[in-house]
Order: C-alpha cells, then sequence, then structure tokens
C-alpha cells in the first residue's frame, strides 16, 4: 500500500489497495486504520466492488446503522442509497459543513463512502479537520469553551421541512443529543471542536462566569456559537475530492467535518454510503 498525503492538514489517497482483499487481510486492515487515524479521510480509486463487499469491509470497523430519513439498500442493511437525480425538488441537502448525525447520543464512528455515478465534473466532497480547527483556537477561547456543552438536533435539520406532526414524531423517536463543544477523540486522545450544522445551542452559557445580564446571554451564545461554527471553513483545514466512478472515500467522524459540493445540476450523482456506529462523546 502506498499512501499519498493531499494537504498538509487532511486527507491522504491510498494506491495498491484492493478493499475486497482488506475484508480477509488483517494486516491491509490494520494499515487502512491506522492511515485514517492519521490522515482523518483516505480516498481510493477504481473499487469495482459489490455492495455486498462494501458492507463487509466497512464493517470491519464495528456495526452499521441505518440513517432514518435517507434511503436504504433493502438488500444490504446499513447501506444507505444517496441519490439524486434532475427530477428531485431542490433545495437538496447538501451545501452544509456538518458532522455526521450527531442529532444521535452516539454519533457515527466513520463513513465508508462509494461512487456508484458522478457528473462529468462538479459534486465533488470536502472534509475540514476539527482537530486542528481546535488546536488553531485562540487560548482565550479555548478557556471559554472547555467546559460548554451544546445541543445537536435532526428535527431543526432533517425535520425542518416536514410538516409538523411528522417532524414532531422525528423528534420523539430521537430526541435532540447533548454532547461536549470539545470532544475527546477515544483512539488518540485529540482534542475535536465538536459543533456543527446539526447544533442548535450552547445549554450551559448562561452562568454568572459568562453572563452579567440575560441580555448577554442572546448575542454572547449565538455569536460564539457561529465562530466556532466558521472554523470549518478555514482552506487551511480542508481538503477538497473530486469523485470518480468507483472511487471512495472513508473517513472518521469523530474528528472531521464534511461538505458535499452542490453545484451539478441537473446531472446524476449516485452515492452509496455504510456508516459505522460510534460511542458517546465525552
Amino acid at each position: 500500500m502506498r499512501i499519498e498525503p493531499l494537504t498538509c492538514s487532511i486527507g491522504a489517497e491510498l494506491f495498491g489497495v484492493n478493499l475486497a482483499r482488506a475484508i480477509h487481510d488483517d494486516g491491509l486492515f490494520a494499515s487502512i486504520h491506522a492511515a485514517l487515524l492519521t490522515y482523518r479521510v483516505l480516498f481510493l480509486r477504481d473499487q469495482d466492488i459489490t455492495s455486498a463487499e462494501l458492507v463487509a469491509f466497512a464493517r470491519r470497523f464495528g456495526q452499521l446503522e441505518d440513517h432514518p430519513v435517507a434511503g436504504s439498500d433493502p438488500e444490504h442493511p446499513g447501506l444507505v442509497r444517496i441519490y439524486k437525480d434532475p427530477g428531485q425538488p431542490t433545495p437538496r441537502y447538501e451545501n452544509v459543513w456538518h458532522t455526521d448525525a450527531t442529532w444521535r447520543e452516539a454519533p457515527p464512528l466513520g463513513c465508508v463512502l462509494r461512487c456508484r455515478e458522478c457528473p462529468p465534473v462538479g459534486g465533488d466532497t470536502m472534509w475540514a479537520n476539527m482537530a486542528l480547527a481546535y488546536e488553531n483556537l485562540p487560548g482565550p477561547v479555548k478557556q471559554q469553551i472547555a467546559d460548554l456543552r451544546a445541543r445537536h438536533s435532526i428535527e431543526a435539520s432533517f425535520g425542518a421541512a416536514m410538516p409538523i406532526e411528522k417532524r414532531l414524531a422525528l423528534k420523539a423517536q430521537y430526541p435532540d443529543a447533548e454532547h461536549p463543544v470539545v470532544r475527546i477523540h477515544p483512539v488518540t486522545g485529540e482534542k475535536v471542536l465538536f459543533v456543527n450544522a446539526f447544533t442548535t445551542h450552547f445549554t450551559n452559557y448562561h452562568t454568572p462566569q459568562r453572563v452579567r445580564f440575560g441580555q448577554d446571554a442572546n448575542p454572547g451564545a449565538a455569536q460564539l456559537l457561529g465562530y466556532l461554527l466558521s472554523q470549518a471553513y478555514v482552506p487551511e483545514h480542508q481538503v477538497r475530492w473530486r469523485w470518480t466512478k468507483h472511487s471512495v472515500a472513508i473517513w472518521d467522524n469523530r474528528s472531521t467535518q464534511h461538505y458535499a459540493v452542490m453545484d451539478y445540476p441537473p446531472c446524476h450523482r449516485k452515492m452509496d454510503r455504510a456508516t459505522i456506529i460510534g460511542d458517546t462523546p465525552f
């Protein structure tokens, strides 16, 4: 296996690897897993593997989960079909920096995403290194957010366009989760900035240490959250991947955010994603 970093901060392309082989080759899988912890997102091209092989490879990392809104492959549990076509209404669920499913009490460990079909140009995906984003924060900001916690909501994101009854039923099934604003990566021990598009507000901001009067909480908390969210927008924290048919991305969802660039209508874009169950952030 040959590894070529794509930027100084995040992302690497793997060469000489067949993911179908990694299902049974413990040494190869261990090398891929180690590279993932180092580079946070890995890319491979020309992976003409079956859906069953994609699922089997992803299961090497852990058990898989389905998505309550995105459609799943009925023949392969744990494989979500993200299929876009010109007939779909806009806007779509793209054009936003996010970490997958942080509205869960235990957000995913990571994902394996395979391109079935893509436009000749456009439809790239970008990733941001949120451990580096935390590291680059000013010292006073790190002190300010050290003990902060925040809510993450599927109701306010995927549920926003639903009729109210359906939206409230979705929230009842998946109540808002609360996570630390700075989480510890369970393997590397790194501190990671852990707010994204699913984050609605801080839950413990309004304290005497931060707020003189009640009115202080309104602009102060919102402005701080906006500032933290903007750290994913920094180009020095990012990598951008141009998809081709049968290319694959594997990413660590615990320390990254990603952004699907929706600049390709009226072309088709069909992706299969296997999402690995993670742990509760601390």
